[in-house]
């Protein structure tokens, strides 16, 4: 009997832990609460790629706020400090994030033609954005096939090139700071006026050879059509032809950098948050670094103009941020839910005023003052990518044109670049 009583407990006791098995079974196959230890609870994880270090803080608690309100979705952060290497990585390794954050830049433009990101160009939540920076992130996808230029990220923060300046410093010598130049001979006037004056006209950052990129974005950004690099692809023009004017410009800015000139982007901020110059020719995101320093600062931002046509000065400015989703999420719904919350114009804003960024919305909004000058440009269309942004980043820019604007040798410049971009098409290529 005690034996057929033990049989009958153990039979019941195989039946229950199959049933609660089986119920397990279903449950995670629904993606509902499951009984046993460690079942999950309904919430579905995204996996966020973040890339921009200096907003860290800010993503995270925008994520915290997103869950709140969300319940059912946990965001799971990886910051990473090597983005273009880790999610080169994670794409060989069938590891695409949900949700992603990348700068628009040459390496967005390769990983977006190989089809890797969420084609966004007929979502409803295109037409709130602004023209110019749409486009601009269309044609940042490497490929000559113009059929191919989809939206395959949002614009989520912009960012411009052109020159910071001392509003202070503007009103000493008798210069209207509201009206900064418009032209070319204007601006090279307005440098030789604080020289005249005993004020230092440039503050250089030679030392770091990434910030010689920035000048000759903002004078590309008029001078050369942004069609010129998908001539560059197909052998129809040169470097000698599109970058010799911006180049020889930009030295020619160089010339009037008075105090030392091979100093840190560290130290050049700085040196001119400290009013050691009047202009320090670098674009927005210099703008946080400055004010840091000295929060007092009265600053101005600028285009930076390359010709003599008033009207004809077009500004560069890039996607700072987009904003994509993996083609293949294993959870789109979540996270086209997560995307249209960022994207969303107060935390838009937030981000801008966190960042001195610029929204991408049709309503630009600006999040530092300083840039307001620059607001016409932005309502016109009148924008153009930054020019480095078409070169692969093997190809090492700042470091000829640190040699350049040292040596003064242009040809030297456009030459180096032109073979070393001949070495990567010849390499890697392809539509």
């Amino acid at each position: 009997m005690k034996f057929a009583m033990n049989a009958a407990r153990s039979a019941l006791r195989r039946a229950l832990k199959g049933a609660c098995a089986a119920a397990c079974a279903v449950a995670v196959g629904l993606g509902a609460a499951a009984c046993g230890a460690g079942a999950g609870n309904g919430q579905v994880t995204l996996d966020f790629f973040q890339f921009k270090a200096e907003a860290a803080d800010w993503f995270k608690q925008a994520a915290e706020e997103f869950e709140r309100q969300n319940p059912d979705i946990k965001i799971n952060i990886n910051n990473s400090a090597n983005a273009q290497t880790d999610l080169r990585t994670r794409f060989v390794k069938d590891r695409v994030p949900d949700v992603i954050t990348f700068n628009g830049d040459y390496s967005f433009g390769m990983f977006a033609a190989s089809g890797v990101f969420h084609d966004f160009t007929d979502d409803p939540i295109v037409d709130d954005l602004n023209e110019g920076m749409v486009t601009i992130a269309k044609n940042l996808v490497q490929t000559n096939d113009p059929a191919k230029k989809r939206l395959y990220g949002l614009p989520f923060a912009g960012n411009a090139s052109g020159y910071i300046y001392n509003k202070d410093l503007f009103r000493k010598v008798g210069l209207d700071p509201e009206n900064p130049p418009r032209t070319w001979d204007e601006f090279t006037a307005m440098l030789q006026t604080f020289r005249d004056a005993g004020i230092d006209p440039v503050q250089a950052t030679l030392a770091d050879a990434w910030t010689t990129q920035a000048p000759l974005a903002s004078l590309a950004g008029t001078l050369v059509p942004e069609s010129d690099y998908a001539k560059l692809k197909d052998g129809t023009t040169t470097f000698k032809q599109i970058w010799t004017e911006p180049a020889t410009k930009e030295i020619e800015l160089f010339t009037y950098a008075d105090g030392e000139k091979g100093v840190t982007y560290q130290q050049g901020t700085q040196n001119f948050a400290k009013g050691a110059a009047a202009i320090i020719p670098l674009g927005t995101y210099a703008i946080p670094q400055i004010t840091m320093i000295n929060e007092d600062i009265d600053l101005g931002f600028a285009q930076m103009p390359a010709t003599n046509d008033a009207e004809g000065q077009i500004l560069t400015a890039g996607d700072d941020v987009m904003l994509t989703m993996g083609a293949n999420s294993k959870h789109p719904e979540q996270a086209m839910r997560f995307i249209k919350f960022l994207m969303g114009k107060q935390q838009l804003e937030d981000y801008a005023r966190a960042q001195s960024a610029i929204t991408p919305l049709k309503d630009t909004y600006f999040g530092n003052p300083a840039l307001e000058t620059v607001r016409p440009f932005f309502e016109s269309n009148r924008v153009a990518d930054f020019c480095d942004h078409y070169i692969p980043s093997s190809i090492n820019i700042g470091g000829y044109l640190q040699s350049a604007i040292m040596s003064g040798n242009v040809n030297q410049f456009v030459d180096s670049m032109q073979n070393e971009w001949d070495k990567v098409q010849a390499r890697d290529f392809s539509e």
